[in-house]
């Protein structure tokens, strides 16, 4: 399949720019394994989980990566950490009029970051008097991604984290846990659906476009997982007594495939670069929940790999006609593989 397979016509109304008033009180497209794709709302998620079944989140926790400053200079610099090397370094996005040349130095607010050179598309920083933890906590603001057209506020830093994360290292949500609320996390485990837990700290790589029409030829950018012994545990319990895994969100799923890339699922500790695309073999996830992706993206290739291409088109194009509200903080699916 070419890329272009995988685009769809979307009205840009339909792009969510604000979070519903609550957690929770988005819509629901629910894609069964047989017939036709079912309008619901997400409280309905507990009437489309079982007993035995087995809830995968990832407690990554967004940093406020995104940092404004100036060059030396004068000129006005937009800084987006990727990821921390280090307490004091690290790799980020660096959007200005001219590149910052090695040796040079950005100011944020009474902080001083010096470029040390590039790897790839990303700048080395070495941030000179404090912590990187600390610059942010000061200076950052919320990475909302890029076809979010607003400024970050208040309000962002607690809805664009899910209630769950933990983990402090990704530059954009995992947005399929942004409609979980404690009070529906309550209601599943009266239900006797069991959570686990894995961490993938989603870079800023996940919102570049695939420039090539051979997807073989895609390289996909590398990001830092963790599946742990508990969740392989967890995932060993709910096969024995004939459970599903239910991932939520991508992330999710890029974890516990990759976890499982030896055949079966072990705990793994590292990067990932896995392209999950046309033609792949799951070997863990029964089911996904997930929210709705931009066209011609590794996610929603990676939709349509786990769901079927046309179901998964054919209900894209029925949640545009039908008015869902789309990305970040827009509705979700539930997706249920078909046979």
């Amino acid at each position: 399949m070419r890329l272009r397979d995988f685009h769809y016509d979307l009205p840009t109304q339909l792009i969510a720019q604000q979070p519903t008033a609550q957690r929770g009180a988005s819509r629901l497209l629910h894609l069964p394994a047989a017939g036709p794709v079912q309008d619901r709302r997400f409280a309905d998620l507990v009437e489309l989980l079982r007993r035995g079944d087995l809830l995968v989140f990832n407690d990554t926790r967004v940093l406020p990566a995104r940092l404004y400053g100036v060059k030396e200079t004068g000129g006005k610099v937009e800084v987006l950490i990727e990821r921390l090397t280090a307490e004091d370094r690290a790799l980020a996005q660096v959007r200005a009029s001219k590149p910052p040349r090695p040796g040079s130095r950005i100011l944020i607010g009474d902080q001083v970051l010096l470029a040390e050179g590039r790897e790839g598309d990303l700048y080395r920083l070495h941030s000179e008097r404090a912590t990187f933890a600390a610059l942010m906590q000061a200076h950052g603001h919320m990475p909302l991604p890029p076809y979010i057209q607003r400024t970050d506020t208040e309000l962002d830093q607690e809805r664009y984290q899910t209630v769950f994360g933990v983990r402090p290292g990704a530059v954009a949500a995992p947005t399929a846990g942004l409609h979980f609320d404690q009070a529906m996390l309550d209601r599943l485990d009266a239900l006797g659906v069991e959570r686990a837990q894995v961490t993938l700290h989603v870079g800023a790589g996940t919102f570049q476009p695939i420039r090539v029409q051979d997807l073989d030829q895609h390289r996909m950018h590398s990001e830092w997982l963790e599946v742990g012994e508990e969740t392989v545990a967890a995932v060993q319990r709910t096969r024995a007594r004939g459970g599903r895994v239910v991932a939520v969100g991508t992330t999710s799923v890029r974890s516990l495939e990759t976890a499982a890339a030896g055949g079966q699922l072990a705990a793994f500790r590292g990067e990932t670069s896995l392209f999950i695309r046309p033609g792949f073999e799951f070997r863990v996830v029964d089911a996904l929940l997930t929210n709705f992706h931009l066209p011609e993206s590794t996610l929603l290739i990676l939709v349509c790999t786990f769901a079927g291409y046309r179901r998964t088109m054919a209900a894209y194009r029925h949640a545009v006609a039908a008015g869902y509200r789309f990305f970040s903080y827009g509705d979700a699916m539930f997706i249920e593989r078909g046979e």
